[in-house]
């Protein structure tokens, strides 16, 4: 196994388990506890990871990770799940995008369609959209986070509010046993929360990692989306959560 397969891993398991030492860890994958601090050390500066008492924790669950972290975590299965989004949106379609890396993605399949009308509060979506000359693109007012391209605020609530599209396509950072959707910023929830309101249907693109963070603001309940999209089928109790609503789910292979 090389060493970015076992990082993902580590992450992985860290999120499952809450906190694991480093002597698991070194077990586990067969390697010295020197090569599993370096790992660590790497993770923590990516903001992955948390150092904790001779192991590592999750990250807490108030901040989420950088957006460049974000950019490149998980980036292949974003991409796939953005392709199999892509395949549900039909040209001539009217969408809202939301913050989100996985959301960019879905920008960037998007850039086939045609006549498509799309309402943005993230620069990023906008930015990859504009280049389809048969894309409409309208960006929301309100105040731009510098640290991922972000738009929020009470001018993007009254922004959002004045449309009612076709699909909402929104990304989220947590969820929950009990389907909770969670995310960390409450400006940026109460702007996602306006799109659910005034979507015809609502595409929710979280990829495995999702399942189980945890976040402080809540946004909604997954009986509240239409479609979720992932790229692992969702393990137990989040399966069961989700089969006791109308939520369909589709998987990315």
């Amino acid at each position: 196994m090389n060493a970015t397969a076992r990082q993902n891993q580590i992450v992985e398991l860290v999120r499952q388990e809450g906190y694991v030492t480093v002597e698991m860890l070194a077990e586990r994958f067969q390697v010295t506890p020197q090569t599993i601090r370096r790992d660590i050390s790497l993770l923590q500066d990516r903001s992955l990871l948390r150092r904790f008492h001779g192991g590592v924790t999750a990250p807490g669950s108030v901040e989420n990770f950088a957006y460049s972290t974000r950019q490149v975590l998980c980036l292949e299965e974003k991409r796939r799940i953005a392709q199999l989004v892509a395949r549900q949106v039909p040209d001539n379609a009217s969408l809202f995008l939301n913050i989100g890396t996985t959301t960019e993605e879905v920008a960037r399949a998007l850039l086939g369609h045609r006549g498509l009308r799309v309402i943005t509060n993230n620069i990023n979506v906008a930015n990859i959209l504009y280049s389809n000359a048969s894309c409409e693109v309208i960006v929301a007012g309100g105040v731009i986070r510098a640290r991922d391209g972000g738009i929020v605020g009470e001018a993007t609530l009254d922004f959002v509010r004045q449309f009612k599209v076709d699909v909402g396509i929104i990304g989220i950072s947590g969820i929950d046993e009990d389907g909770t959707l969670l995310d960390y910023d409450y400006r940026e929830v109460r702007v996602a929360r306006a799109i659910i309101d005034n979507s015809r249907q609502v595409f929710l693109v979280a990829d495995h990692t999702k399942f189980g963070r945890n976040a402080m603001v809540r946004l909604a309940s997954i009986g509240e989306v239409h479609a979720l999209f992932t790229d692992r089928v969702p393990p137990a109790p989040f399966g069961d959560a989700i089969a006791a609503t109308s939520c369909q789910v589709h998987v990315a292979d």
